[in-house]
């Protein structure tokens, strides 16, 4: 990866999973619903055009919704993504910044819902929608 310089705030992303070790590193700032989540765009994020691939965009808003809603709660709720809708509103470059920030969630009892932005600065590059499982505690 080419040395560009982590935003100021960010540290390693704690919780981690085979396949973010795999895409990361993957940074975090904030915590419950105002964690954010970044990663830096390198080369091997890119498809056969040279920008970075709707696969790496999806997973991060994926892990964006998911984990800033699950670690809103105490103990953190152990959602299932259930359904995902993605807009691509625009490319984002090997070297750029790609920040994951939550705009609107709600948790019920069963389900979840949750809305984040992904950019590149001030550039809106996608947007994405989710509804999740809550997993119910099992009668003892």
């Amino acid at each position: 990866m080419t040395d560009f310089p982590v935003p100021e705030g960010y540290v390693l992303l704690a919780r981690s999973s085979p396949l973010l070790e795999l895409i990361g590193p993957v940074y975090c700032r904030g915590d419950g619903l105002q964690l954010e989540i970044g990663l830096r765009a390198d080369r091997c994020h890119a498809n056969g055009r040279g920008t970075v691939h709707g696969g790496i965009i999806a997973t991060l808003a994926d892990v964006g919704m998911g984990y800033a809603m699950a670690f809103a709660s105490d103990p953190p709720l152990a959602l299932i993504t259930a359904s995902m809708h993605l807009d691509y509103l625009g490319a984002v470059q090997v070297g750029e910044w790609i920040d994951v920030r939550l705009e609107h969630s709600k948790c019920g009892r069963q389900m979840a819902f949750a809305t984040v932005t992904l950019q590149v600065g001030e550039r809106v590059v996608a947007r994405a929608n989710a509804v999740f499982a809550v997993p119910q505690a099992k009668p003892v």
